[in-house]
């Protein structure tokens, strides 16, 4: 989110959706999340992988940090991130670190997520900090958007 970004008030989901189909335009990855706190939408991201040449540079971490500029706090344990993918072990761990609240995601990974899939940091004795994790939201939409962008890539 610029500085210049009002904050949102749309449905936290329907904005994640949109930064998923900006990552897809992009040719990224078509993974969105929203940072919200008190019901306001105060950080969006899509994947940047490509554009920035970074690795980490996840849609959720991407939302996490700008959420953790925009409040001027290393940690959001007010907020809750809404992502259209479940997180990878990177994102997880982003997730844990930063005390986000809650979790909303949408289609599952069974190859790469680590919240419900994989290695299920959350579940694990040394996460410091467990969201409460609710999946599944719009997950038919997610795949979908995800299954089409790599059938137009190969």
């Amino acid at each position: 989110m610029s500085p210049q970004s009002p904050p949102s008030r749309l449905d936290p989901m329907s904005a994640a959706f949109d930064e998923a189909r900006l990552a897809a335009i992009a040719g990224e990855v078509p993974v969105g999340a929203v940072v919200v706190r008190d019901g306001v939408v105060i950080a969006r991201a899509h994947n940047r992988t490509r554009r920035d040449n970074d690795p980490t540079a996840h849609a959720e971490v991407l939302a996490i940090r700008a959420a953790c500029r925009q409040l001027e706090s290393e940690r959001l344990p007010g907020c809750d991130l809404y992502v259209t993918l479940e997180p990878c072990p990177l994102c997880a761990a982003a997730i844990s670190f930063s005390r986000i609240r809650r979790l909303y995601y949408g289609a599952e990974d069974p190859k790469g997520g680590a919240v419900d899939n994989g290695v299920r940091l959350f579940a694990s004795p040394t996460c410091h900090h467990a969201p409460e994790v609710y999946g599944g939201l719009r997950a038919d939409e997610a795949a979908a958007m995800l299954r089409t962008f790599f059938q137009n890539r190969r």
